[in-house]
């Protein structure tokens, strides 16, 4: 897919495509590239997934592509509400695999419990190839949010209390019906291990998300919005539609 306009801020790639469909599907080409030139070095790729409403159509286009080896791929997902009954449709691992795991035949999913020790071990077992995620509308990361957010967290994984925010957009997402419905814990990966992985394919669609974008690419790097660290990663693409990218009309190539 041809982007509208493209970008460089400090190291991060920035590429703007018409609609929402045009992005997620230049998203999902984006990692169906990555996936196949990986698995020409290796046995296997361990890729994190976000869940979403913003990653709809970038899930939609991975299922369209016929070419993908998913029986050498390992599924992690990077943050859950895990005082939700494991039944929720809120549960992050269960709206992954309603859209996307149940379709095709992955090598292993790794879903996020309340057992930190255990899920941190399978994090550390080998390198993330692949990280797919988004930016919240308070410029978040997973639920990094900005009051815990941490550059240099120790952690591999932790819980944290979700700022109000962060749970308004659940209910804007149409997750919950009001933000007294929206857990105030959850667990995350921290900052540090989504940006420990070689390839990250940010996608950012939507009006709502315009402001924490220009902070992301116009902020200093700062945990007050902490998507703000991507413009480090050397190896991270920012995808966003025409929407989202309203602040950068008048920037230059």
């Amino acid at each position: 897919m041809r982007s509208v306009s493209k970008y460089n801020f400090d190291k991060l790639e920035v590429c703007v495509y018409q609609d929402r469909k045009h992005l997620g599907a230049a998203a999902a080409h984006h990692v169906r590239t990555l996936i196949n030139r990986l698995l020409e070095e290796k046995a296997e790729v361990r890729i994190i997934f976000a869940a979403a409403a913003s990653q709809r159509e970038f899930y939609a286009e991975l299922l369209n592509i016929g070419d993908i080896d998913w029986s050498r791929v390992v599924a992690f997902h990077m943050d859950e509400y895990h005082t939700l009954p494991v039944d929720a449709s809120q549960r992050f691992g269960n709206y992954l695999k309603a859209v996307l795991f149940r379709f095709i035949n992955l090598k292993a999913i790794h879903y996020m419990s309340d057992n930190i020790n255990a899920y941190t071990s399978l994090i550390r077992e080998a390198p993330i190839d692949i990280c797919c995620l988004g930016i919240g509308e308070n410029g978040h990361l997973a639920f990094n949010d900005p009051p815990v957010a941490d550059f240099d967290d120790p952690e591999v994984i932790k819980i944290v209390e979700l700022d109000e925010i962060c749970r308004q957009q659940q209910v804007n997402d149409g997750e919950f019906d009001s933000i007294e419905k929206v857990p105030k814990t959850a667990i995350t990966l921290t900052i540090p291990t989504l940006l420990e992985s070689t390839f990250l394919s940010v996608v950012v669609p939507g009006s709502t998300k315009a402001q924490a974008v220009q902070k992301t690419i116009f902020g200093e790097i700062s945990t007050a919005c902490p998507a703000s660290i991507l413009k480090k990663h050397p190896r991270a693409k920012l995808f966003l539609d025409t929407d989202s990218a309203a602040s950068l009309k008048e920037a230059s190539v």
